[in-house]
């Protein structure tokens, strides 16, 4: 079941949500068909409800918003991208830790 408290990006949306955020912002680039996603996908649910309030923590589907991963060169999936200020401030890609996701946003309070 999908947390309320993840931000589903579009394309449109990206500028808005993370580029223009006053908090740092971890994205989750995904798609409906790739395993390690859904494998990583209740560990993004438990850090939006544990980062509520100091991290927006989004994911975004590269099937549907094409644009956006083109932009920051995402090649394989899932790729997390932290930005804080609206640049990449760090990124991870594959189904990683929960604790190395977690020392990620650490970085970035």
């Amino acid at each position: 079941m999908a947390n309320d408290k993840v931000v589903q990006l579009t394309d449109d949306s990206f500028e808005s949500e993370v580029k223009q955020s006053d908090v740092p912002v971890l994205v989750d680039f995904w798609a409906s068909w790739c395993a390690p996603c859904k494998a990583i996908g209740p560990v993004i649910d438990q850090l939006a409800d544990e980062f509520d309030g100091q991290v927006k923590i989004c994911k975004l589907n590269v099937d549907d918003n094409p644009a956006t991963p083109g932009q920051f060169g995402v090649r394989g999936i899932p790729t997390l991208i932290l930005f804080k200020g609206g640049e990449v401030l760090d990124q991870v890609v594959g189904a990683v830790p929960k604790n190395q996701l977690e020392s990620l946003l650490k970085k970035a309070l």
